[in-house]
């Protein structure tokens, strides 16, 4: 399957040590040397039918107290103001299942622990960059899952493999309560990315295509991870979102700064397995545009409403407003000109993976916005 370039989001842990040289010249062998765990697999004990029925299983639940990450709001920097947060009135009428990527980077086990407390707050981080765009939702559901380790994708090794597919099955079952719960006749949306967007693409295929659920998806934004046109998105029952106001349909995107070297990412494509069980070879890969709403095309960073760019230390930021464009080009990648200042964690052939979504965190807020209100006025 196609994994092994998204072990590549490995290397930005380790460029503050000597061997950061090393890293740009062997970035694949240094971090499968580094990352791949030594250990045995062993698989995650079944957790009982309603673990996910506590709170405390969920970053964000309409149960539980505290701060939830996925409802801060940053401000604009050139106006010194906040954004209008949950609190105010009127908050979107749709309920968001966000899961969260790969914050695990151990090699002491295939599969993250509950009790890793680095990978928790690497996790909550993310969640405060990535899944905030969606957090007007009138309901936030992200769970905790035991993630695969970052190894998993840098391995051809079956436990990789094992590792993913026992991850799945945590987020299969916090689906199941999600969807007991929420309103019945609510729409949602769904959000992953990078290993969140691989298990998203899995929960389409298997748990929402041809149900009920599936009349009620706005739109499944599975971003960071490469989805074939051909061999995925037929597998997965939804099409692409072809318009700003197309409802019940697949959005993805992979960032990449100019000149641009996606060769691994290209590499492990085309030597990968697609939902259908066909290679997916040199099949087209779903670009959208997310400062048009549609497939494809180019957009100047005039229609860029908002970058959110993260502190060193990615716990605040600021919303700048017009500086990145963005273009898909024939390879299905998403170019977004010369290398905007993001911060630390660009990774080796200008790609920008985690910031797919800051990117465009104001478009994205405003996508959605406009998408959940065509649905609701199709009702």
């Amino acid at each position: 399957m196609a994994k092994k370039f998204l072990g590549i989001v490995a290397i930005v842990i380790v460029l503050f040590i000597a061997g950061a040289i090393l890293l740009a010249a062997f970035p694949r062998q240094i971090s499968e040397i580094v990352f791949v765990p030594s250990v045995a697999f062993e698989e995650p004990v079944a957790q009982r039918p309603d673990l996910y029925a506590e709170p405390g299983m969920w970053y964000s639940h309409p149960d539980l107290s505290g701060e939830d990450p996925a409802r801060w709001q940053p401000a604009y920097s050139d106006e010194g103001r906040t954004l209008p947060t949950p609190a105010d009135p009127a908050p979107g009428n749709f309920a968001l299942f966000f899961i969260h990527p790969t914050s695990y980077v151990e090699r002491d086990s295939w599969n993250a622990r509950f009790s890793d407390a680095q990978a928790e707050h690497t996790a909550r981080t993310y969640i405060r960059g990535m899944a905030t765009p969606f957090g007007k939702a009138s309901e936030i559901w992200i769970p905790r899952y035991r993630q695969a380790a970052i190894g998993a994708f840098l391995t051809d090794k079956p436990e990789g493999q094992m590792a993913i597919d026992a991850a799945y099955q945590d987020v299969a079952q916090a689906y199941a309560e999600f969807r007991k719960n929420i309103d019945p006749e609510i729409p949602i949306v769904l959000v992953g990315h990078s290993q969140g967007s691989l298990h998203l693409m899995r929960l389409l295929k298997e748990e929402i295509a041809a149900t009920p659920e599936a009349d009620r998806l706005v739109a499944a934004y599975a971003i960071g991870w490469p989805i074939s046109v051909e061999h995925d998105l037929p597998a997965m029952g939804f099409s692409a979102c072809s318009e700003p106001t197309s409802t019940g349909c697949v959005i993805s995107w992979s960032s990449f700064a100019e000149p641009a070297d996606p060769s691994d990412l290209l590499e492990s494509y085309s030597s990968s397995t697609g939902l259908d069980g066909k290679p997916r070879g040199d099949s087209a890969i779903l670009c959208s545009n997310p400062l048009t709403g549609g497939l494809g095309g180019a957009a100047e960073a005039a229609r860029n409403l908002g970058t959110l760019v993260p502190d060193n230390s990615l716990s605040d930021g600021a919303l700048v407003r017009s500086s990145v464009p963005a273009r898909c080009d024939d390879r299905g990648l998403l170019l977004i000109g010369d290398p905007p200042q993001m911060g630390n964690y660009v990774l080796p052939g200008n790609n920008y993976h985690v910031y797919d979504i800051p990117l465009f965190w104001a478009n994205t807020q405003a996508d959605v916005e406009m998408r959940v209100d065509a649905w609701l006025q199709s009702r």
